[in-house]
């Protein structure tokens, strides 16, 4: 999540322009096992690439082609949003598997080498990084169509500084599972979450009412949050103010370190996500809270007894969890950005995105696709879509990496040892802004 480095521009050898073939393509773009989505394969409509009302008025480049890089996961969407792409537009599409965290550190290389992909995807905390280093395009044809589509979390997601780049696609957050034969309805407030878990949970047997990893921050910013605690100032961009050891931030750590007791009295390096998914898909786990990853597995284990819900409330206010969007963005270096930044927008759509969620199960971020009848009628996703209209972009700005190490030994220190939430906040905090402080020198 460290960000920021001034990007050295190198120029392109011969055999690096041999490999960019398909403008910005990488080696093996023409590999027989992966061919390109071509106009011909895609059977193109009559209109080629003439632009609709929705292009805002632009064509790609004659001779346009494109190397799109994603996970292998999301490849077929990719060739699905390929195939359609070209058949609207007369353009070829290349499509590379690369894991959406990989993305930026590959492209530091290869974007000025002239072989990165025209648009790729990333994490939207790598988002800074990648701006900073001049990697990326501005979304600027497309801005203003962006933030009205999408959810102001993920909007915020895909701007650095003052200025959108990004097209969001797709919105990650926590939620509760719970097993419907343990837990007929799900908890409203942690009050019902402590009143089921007096009933349920019992050490001896290793049984417990709500697991969860409590001496992770990103899995207990709920308790930072709920009560108006925040990590840093102006949605996340100043790190010279510092939300983790207000009065709300305490008041949520008072009801985290209560809930040892009569809900989870395991200590924090005791849990791990191994042993939680042992203990939920077993039935000695009534509720586990954690993210969409767990899904399948769960789905597989429990079948209809799986219920998944938005995280109880807080001391009374909603629980605010971090939210991560994967984004897609314009390789800075493209020979033909307006058609990357074409297929930046059409495959980030309300469609693409409904898509997406037919394919991997993906949360939308687009505001139409998430009230679409096929979402609101999955009870998975849809509890993820409630939840996440709680929640906030994780910062994505280099001083978020001082964060984790101070904030989790914190949590350790309330938990295991029963340290006083304000004492242990208040020296986290300090420890983030030394640290900051030393590497702003």
């Amino acid at each position: 999540m460290t960000m920021k480095k001034m990007l050295v521009v190198v120029t392109a050898v011969t055999t690096s322009l041999a490999l960019a073939a398909c403008g910005a393509a990488s080696p093996g773009s023409t590999d027989k096992e992966n061919p390109p989505v071509s106009a011909e394969t895609a059977a193109p409509n009559t209109e080629g690439a003439q632009a609709g009302a929705d292009d805002a008025g632009i064509t790609p480049e004659p001779g346009a082609k494109l190397l799109i890089w994603d996970g292998a996961k999301e490849r077929p969407f990719e060739e699905e949003i390929a195939k359609q792409f070209s058949a609207k537009y007369n353009v070829e599409v290349q499509i590379e598997e690369v894991g959406p965290p990989d993305t930026v550190n590959r492209m530091s290389n290869d974007g000025p080498a002239g072989i990165g992909a025209d648009v790729f995807v990333i994490p939207h905390n790598h988002l800074g990084r990648a701006v900073n280093a001049g990697l990326v395009l501005p979304n600027d044809i497309f801005g203003d169509v962006t933030k009205k589509s999408n959810t102001e979390s993920a909007v915020i997601g895909a701007t650095s500084g003052d200025k959108i780049y990004a097209y969001p696609r797709s919105a990650e957050t926590i939620a509760m599972y719970y097993n419907k034969k343990l837990v007929p309805t799900p908890p409203k407030s942690f009050d019902d979450v402590v009143a089921f878990s007096k009933t349920f949970t019992d050490k001896s047997k290793n049984k417990y009412g709500l697991i969860w990893e409590s001496g992770n921050f990103y899995f207990n910013y709920p308790f930072f949050a709920a009560g108006g605690g925040y990590v840093f100032g102006k949605n996340g961009t100043d790190p010279h103010d510092i939300g983790l050891n207000t009065d709300g931030a305490v008041a949520g750590l008072k009801l985290y370190a209560s809930l040892k007791n009569d809900v989870l009295p395991i200590n924090a390096g005791d849990i791990n996500p191994d042993i939680k998914r042992s203990l939920f898909t077993k039935g000695d786990a009534a509720m586990d809270i954690t993210g969409p990853w767990e899904m399948a597995a769960y789905k597989e284990a429990l079948g209809d007894d799986l219920g998944i819900a938005p995280i109880p409330q807080i001391n009374g206010k909603p629980a605010i969890t971090f939210a991560g969007i994967q984004e897609v963005v314009v390789n800075a270096y493209s020979k033909y950005p307006n058609a990357a930044k074409l297929y930046a927008k059409f495959s980030t759509s309300k469609e693409a995105q409904l898509q997406l969620y037919k394919i991997i199960g993906s949360v939308p971020t687009n505001t139409e696709a998430q009230g679409d009848a096929q979402i609101k009628n999955d009870p998975y996703v849809s509890a993820f879509v409630e939840q996440s209209k709680n929640s906030i972009p994780m910062p994505s700005i280099p001083e978020m990496e001082s964060v984790w190490s101070p904030i989790g030994a914190a949590l350790s220190d309330i938990w295991n040892s029963g340290k006083d939430p304000k004492e242990a906040l208040d020296n986290a905090v300090k420890q983030i802004k030394d640290a900051n402080s030393s590497s702003a020198k």
